[in-house]
């Protein structure tokens, strides 16, 4: 029997609503509040007594006081998490050898160790949820099951999975599990896509031939399908790397602060990520060890589900060590401080175009870091965007908004056959919120559309939101589409009008009319673009 590729057993400690711990702990808040973690004026993360009274994750904060008055609003802390953190994987690691933190609140071990000590699975899962709450007091749940991916969504149901059961314990579940941005997996455009397709479980997903995958979706959604099937995260082929890659620096005088760690951290951070990309690598597990003037050494490993960026070592770097030096773990300074790519994948998406010219590369990754840290001081990721263009037949849908440093990939392919696509040219000017009009004839009757796709009524004025309103030269359509037949109505009617000409002395006579593209759906007009 050929079992190369096949999934090992793991074993997730999983801190529910860890975030929200984290800030409770940290300003020595008193049990029985609600409590949420706020970023960017959202809502990331919600207590189960918030989340009783309403408050939900991607709500505004606003919203959420609203419905929620009592609600007490942290700012969203990774270097928070991550330091009252260390404990719980340091009690973990007292029960379990190989611990690797995924992120904050989810620790991962191989599962044979403990099993094999504690006379089974279950009595591993018991004695580990014991070990949690003695040591730290912190909630926690136990999953186990073949593969990461299994075993955490198994651990948020306090699971143990047969083993070779875990595709049947997959497939019943929402393909929405696929999308997890704060453990690395950030799928949102493809979740959407495979519902809007019925592909609702994981396992209506995994029954789709991977070839066919492959050819329409891409290599991501590749291996969101191998996940899927309870397969292993990344191919089998991983390589470990050889030892001489590995970057240490002996600190003198030894490093007590936080704030001196994280320089040392980002030196080191660079370093590494330099040498793996010499020689086509990118790191995927990473090994932090630290050693103290009293002799004393800790090493801690953290996992990551796509290649770790110098900016992503430095963090996680960093977090460890602001666990280590502001908790009790170390009675003195660190004095060396060694990291180890313990595990990597070709890295070739990463490196850089040799053909931008000498100095470009640098001055790239110097604007890299200028966006990334615009994006912190703006509230996150969100705040900075890039537009990408893709498929569509609407040039509202076409335009897909990326964060700067995800992964600029359209929304849709481009190069797909779009029946009743808008003809060239596209509006010069679209609205992130389309704006609301009101499309009359010359009785002043609105405009609608019949069953056989026609007017009901010949265009001769349209007033939009917050404007006065404007008299029609000329207009051109309808142009009717009817969409996603498959799943519910989304019947849409576009038409093209051409204003009068606006009395405005401070413009030329070439800029006093407008274009305008107007969608009716719902019974609804809307502006969805302005033409030049």
């Amino acid at each position: 029997m050929n079992n190369v590729g096949a999934p090992h057993r793991m074993l997730v400690v999983w801190c529910p609503d860890w975030p929200v711990t984290a800030a409770g702990a940290a300003a020595a808040l008193l049990p029985g509040r609600p409590i949420a973690v706020v970023t960017g004026n959202l809502v990331v993360a919600a207590s189960a007594l918030a989340r009783a009274e309403g408050v939900r994750r991607g709500m505004r904060r606003r919203e959420a006081q609203g419905r929620c008055p009592e609600l007490v609003v942290f700012a969203d802390d990774p270097d928070r998490d991550a330091r009252l953190f260390e404990p719980v994987a340091a009690a973990v690691e007292e029960l379990a050898v190989g611990v690797e933190i995924v992120r904050p609140g989810i620790v991962a071990v191989p599962a044979r160790g403990p099993a094999g000590y504690f006379g089974g699975e279950e009595g591993a899962a018991e004695r580990l949820i014991d070990q949690v709450a003695l040591r730290t007091g912190a909630e926690c749940q136990v999953g186990i099951a073949d593969g990461l991916f299994a075993a955490i969504l198994a651990a948020r149901r306090g699971l143990i999975v047969e083993p070779g059961a875990s595709r049947e314990f997959l497939a019943p579940l929402s393909v929405r599990e696929l999308h997890r941005p704060s453990e690395g997996m950030d799928r949102a455009d493809l979740v959407d896509l495979l519902r809007r397709l019925g592909l609702r479980t994981l396992g209506a997903f995994a029954a789709v031939p991977e070839r066919d995958v492959s050819a329409r979706f891409g290599g991501d959604a590749v291996v969101a399908h191998r996940l899927a099937r309870g397969g292993q995260e990344r191919p089998p082929d991983r390589r470990r790397p050889p030892p001489e890659l590995a970057v240490d620096k002996v600190l003198d005088p030894p490093v007590e602060r936080v704030d001196a760690a994280a320089f040392v951290a980002k030196i080191l951070a660079e370093r590494l990520h330099a040498g793996l990309a010499v020689h086509g690598l990118a790191c995927t597990r990473l090994g932090i060890h630290a050693a103290t003037a009293h002799g004393e050494e800790r090493e801690r490993v953290w996992r990551a589900a796509e290649p770790l960026t110098p900016s992503g070592i430095a963090d996680r770097v960093r977090w460890q060590l602001d666990g280590w030096l502001r908790g009790t773990t170390l009675s003195a300074g660190v004095t060396v401080l060694r990291l180890e790519p313990v595990e990597v994948i070709e890295g070739t998406a990463l490196q850089l175009d040799l053909w931008r010219g000498e100095g470009r590369a640098e001055a790239d990754e110097r604007a890299g870091r200028a966006m990334i840290h615009v994006q912190g001081l703006l509230g996150g990721p969100e705040a900075v965007v890039v537009p990408v263009l893709g498929g569509g037949r609407d040039p509202a849908e076409r335009v897909r908004l990326v964060p700067w440093g995800d992964e600029r990939s359209p929304a849709a392919d481009p190069a797909a056959p779009w029946p009743g696509v808008l003809p060239a040219p596209s509006p010069a000017t679209v609205p992130m919120k389309p704006l609301r009009a009101k499309v009359t004839d010359t009785f002043g009757r609105p405009v609608d559309i019949n069953v056989r796709d026609e007017l009901t009524g010949s265009p001769a004025q349209v007033a939009i939101e917050g404007a006065a309103p404007r008299r029609i030269v000329a207009w051109a359509g309808p142009w009717p589409t009817d969409e996603r037949w498959w799943a519910e109505s989304h019947r849409r009617t576009r038409l093209q009008v051409l204003l009068e000409e606006r009395e405005d002395p401070d413009q030329s006579e070439e800029d006093t009319q407008t274009a305008l593209l107007l969608v009716l759906a719902g019974e609804k007009w809307t502006v969805e673009g302005m033409y030049d």
